[in-house]
């Protein structure tokens, strides 16, 4: 590898450190090893980036191998699966491997681990072996069966493989320390029974290794050099290399397992079983819902690859775990495709619009850029007509000044096409606008040179002509989880986070020269955004995804959020001088701007955040509680009752009323302060504030 060592990342210069070393360049061989009890998701686009990276940069096979251990939730769709995403990735493996196709060799060496002593049957129950295992910072006690002969243990553990036990009876412990620190040590279980078909090896066998078994000889039987995995694995590291020291020939290269940090990615989930969840329980529409974060989904949605590729490249690898902002993923697809994707016209929310100076019978073909990033991707013909689509949000009969779209008496560019002027309106019964009448300006068109071509209006529309239009279903996604991190709460279920707006579904209108898009053709609906033909469209029907957004509306919104707590914290001082009607209102508007926030964490970071103890701060925490999605439940009781404490004395009656009516919602704290509400009953001189009391 000819990058300079300052340049390269610490799993780089652990294998440049062993090339030194002595290491053979050679023997250097890495793998990609999935568990295929579920899809692929971004966690693991960036594993397959980093090994498969190492083995192009090193020149150096990569093996995928599937570590297919546990029958009861592995399935060949999941291998079919993650192939299919692995090649799409671009990356292409040196051999196929699984560890079934070690079994038999795994048997071997444990019958050789029992002839030595180093394994035995264990006869107890889950209940009872964690019992005895200990915890972290008491030592764990021997088994009863830990003594067990030789002899007994080899007759058991071949009644065990040859199905004569139920699951649970026994299962097969290595002997190593049952007061090691690391809990790992404490005898861990190497086989276990079950009675389960096996995607591969069907019913062959009745006992299954454990992964941390399998895990590192397969390492050792493939001759893999580094073994790389995230750092929830670091405990492993020693087991890992126990196993190894059983086993390993000094002639042969013995495997290295280091760590490195999972990357999780914010609005979403990537634990397989959380993803599993979501599609069990129909959160979803499958593992490749174009709001999942696995690799299917996001391909269905329309990223590429080239896209994955450069997020994994650019987060890099790292020593601690870290979350990365959703954006930063929408900004690499968003930077591939304004490189690739065609321009086109598209009207998700329709108005007609009338050109009544233009010809009844005329139709136009004008010329469209296909992308100005592109100069080889040329232009094609897009149809013009008296009556068009616009967006129903591009015309404002009434406009403020600063509205640069269509509005009565004002100018626009059509994009490709003419400058109009807003004429009137027609609307139905109920007041709304069913059509939009323009005049255009005949000398306008656009690139025709003339003088009145090069007037400046204020903005420029996207439209369809209604005669050439064609109709698609467009299916606009959102981020899944309106928290950041939704399964990072302990006092919550991460479904409560999903975004119940996850998923609109509207139809629109496309330019014809979309007629034959196919599965995964990529577009830029102009003004819109980036979409994606779904593999649901048909030649009768064309489905759409919304791929990402031109810009970063969560951003907008989050810096809005924290902009409106900003305006609520220094709007307090004033709630204290004002009359009792002004009061109603400021607290409307309070309870208005703060039920109007989905940012859990961004909540619950402003509700726990250190502050002084005086009537302003008291009441902003106090409003928070009390109509924001944030409740009692989600905090301490610590955070609580300091709240409380604290409301309760101070010396503004508005205060000690809003702690007393979040109080009213919290039974568990309401008990603790009995006391402290009947004393102030006893001291009490607003009105209000002695009615609160008289009520609870």
């Amino acid at each position: 590898m000819s990058t300079e060592e300052k340049s390269l990342n610490f799993i780089e210069q652990i294998i440049e450190e062993d090339l030194k070393n002595g290491l053979s360049s050679d023997k250097l061989r890495f793998r990609f090893p999935p568990e295929p009890n579920g899809y692929l998701h971004i966690g693991h686009a960036s594993s397959i980036a980093l090994n498969f990276g190492l083995g192009l940069d090193y020149n150096a096979p990569v093996n995928l191998r599937f570590d297919d251990t546990n029958p009861a939730k592995e399935e060949q769709e999941f291998v079919d699966a993650i192939k299919r995403d692995v090649q799409w990735l671009g990356y292409q493996w040196a051999e196929e491997r699984y560890a079934s196709d070690y079994f038999q060799q795994l048997y071997n060496w444990t019958i050789e681990f029992i002839k030595k002593g180093k394994a035995y049957v264990d006869s107890q129950s889950s209940e009872e072996m964690a019992a005895q295992k200990g915890t972290p910072s008491t030592p764990g006690t021997d088994s009863p069966y830990r003594n067990r002969s030789v002899e007994e243990n080899l007759d058991l553990f071949e009644r065990m493989k040859n199905g004569e036990f139920e699951e649970g009876t026994h299962i097969l412990r290595a002997k190593i320390d049952m007061k090691s620190t690391n809990m790992l040590m404490r005898d861990p279980i190497i086989y276990r029974i079950l009675k389960r078909h096996h995607h591969r090896t069907g019913n062959d066998w009745c006992i299954y290794p454990m992964y941390d078994w399998a895990h590192g000889e397969s390492d050792y039987i493939e001759q893999i050099s580094h073994s790389f995995c995230t750092l929830e694995f670091l405990p492993h590291r020693e087991l890992y290399d126990w196993f190894l020291d059983q086993i390993y020939d000094e002639n042969k290269v013995r495997p290295k397992q280091r760590e490195f940090a999972r990357r999780n990615l914010s609005h979403t989930v990537v634990s397989k079983r959380k993803l599993a969840q979501l599609v069990s329980e129909n959160h979803v529409n499958g593992w490749d819902d174009p709001r999942m974060s696995t690799i299917s989904g996001l391909r269905r949605r329309g990223y590429t690859a080239a896209a994955l590729r450069n997020f994994a490249n650019g987060i890099g690898i790292a020593k601690r775990d870290n979350l990365i902002d959703v954006s930063l993923l929408e900004f690499y697809i968003r930077e591939d495709l304004n490189k690739t994707a065609p321009r086109v016209m598209a009207v998700l929310d329709p108005v007609k619009l009338v050109i009544t100076n233009y010809p009844q019978e005329k139709e136009e073909w004008l010329d469209a850029e296909n992308n100005p990033e592109d100069e080889s991707a040329g232009f094609r013909k897009v149809p013009f007509s008296r009556e068009i689509y616009i967006e129903r949000e591009d015309f404002m009969e009434d406009a403020p000044s600063k509205f640069f779209r269509l509005s009565l008496g004002k100018e626009v560019r059509l994009k490709n096409a003419y400058i109009i002027k807003g004429e009137n309106v027609i609307k139905d019964a109920d007041g709304n606008i069913t059509e939009i009448h323009a005049t255009y300006d005949t000398q306008s068109l656009s690139g025709s040179g003339t003088e009145a071509s090069q007037r400046k209006v204020s903005g420029t529309l996207h439209w369809v002509s209604i005669a050439h239009a064609i109709s698609a279903e467009v299916r606009l996604y959102d981020r899944l989880f309106t928290d950041e991190a939704p399964d990072s709460h302990k006092e919550k279920d991460f479904l409560e986070f999903v975004n119940p707006d996850s998923l609109k579904v509207v139809t629109g209108f496309v330019e014809p020269s979309l007629k034959e898009a196919k599965n995964e053709d990529k577009f830029q609906f102009q003004r819109l955004g980036y979409f994606t033909v779904d593999k649901d469209s048909t030649s009768e029907k064309l489905v759409f995804n919304k791929t990402v957004g031109l810009k970063d509306d969560w951003a907008e919104q989050g810096n809005s959020d924290k902009k409106a707590l900003e305006k609520i914290e220094r709007e307090i001082g004033s709630f204290f001088k004002f009359d009792e009607e002004k009061r109603n209102v400021s607290t409307a508007n309070f309870k208005t701007a703060l039920s109007g926030i989905n940012n859990y964490s961004l909540l619950k970071n402003e509700f726990t955040k250190v502050s002084k103890n005086d009537k302003n701060a008291l009441l902003y925490k106090n409003f928070i509680l009390s109509f924001s999605k944030v409740k009692a439940s989600d905090f301490d009781k610590e955070t609580l009752q300091k709240l409380y404490t604290m409301s309760l004395k101070s010396e503004s009656p508005f205060v000690r009323s809003e702690a007393i009516q979040n109080l009213k919602s919290d039974p568990e704290n309401l008990k603790e302060f009995q006391t402290q509400l009947s004393d102030l009953k006893n001291y009490e001189k607003d009105e209000k504030v002695l009615k609160l009391l008289s009520e609870l």
